[in-house]
């Protein structure tokens, strides 16, 4: 299993942090590695909406269809699956001084040749962390601006 967490403070009000990050189709404005996330089904965003994602990671294109599970109170949870790989993502977002701590962790679970790669794809995921938590807090802090 490979895990990328990281937590970063942004301006925005934990309420629209949280609302904002409930639409996993808001992903390719903040995921570097994100290509489309698209909505797979019709109504509110809520417990049981899916979304099918497409990313490019080390040149191999890869999609997985995702479900938001959880949703309730500070914490999202997205669980996302294919053929190769099972990811769960777990946001969390708490008030913090000048608005919200945003937690992200990314859990994912390579199956078959895949398993081979693990140690270069845990090298390029903790860079795309990184690049995910620098976009997301400039996404986040611009709506505290809109505000």
């Amino acid at each position: 299993m490979i895990t990328v967490s990281r937590t970063f403070t942004v301006a925005a009000p934990v309420p629209a942090v949280l609302a904002y990050l409930r639409d996993l189709g808001n992903s390719a404005d903040w995921d570097p590695a994100g290509r489309r996330t698209t909505r797979v089904d019709a109504g509110p965003v809520a417990v049981g909406a899916s979304w099918r994602g497409e990313s490019r990671i080390l040149g191999v294109r890869a999609e997985l269809t995702y479900t938001l599970v959880e949703a309730a109170g500070d914490r999202l949870v997205f669980a996302g699956h294919s053929e190769g790989a099972g990811s769960t993502e777990t946001i969390t977002v708490r008030p913090a001084p000048a608005g919200a701590e945003v937690t992200y962790r990314v859990d994912l679970e390579v199956h078959g040749l895949a398993k081979l790669a693990a140690p270069v794809l845990r090298l390029e995921l903790e860079k795309l962390g990184t690049g995910s938590a620098g976009r997301l807090t400039a996404v986040l802090n611009g709506l505290a601006q809109a505000a």
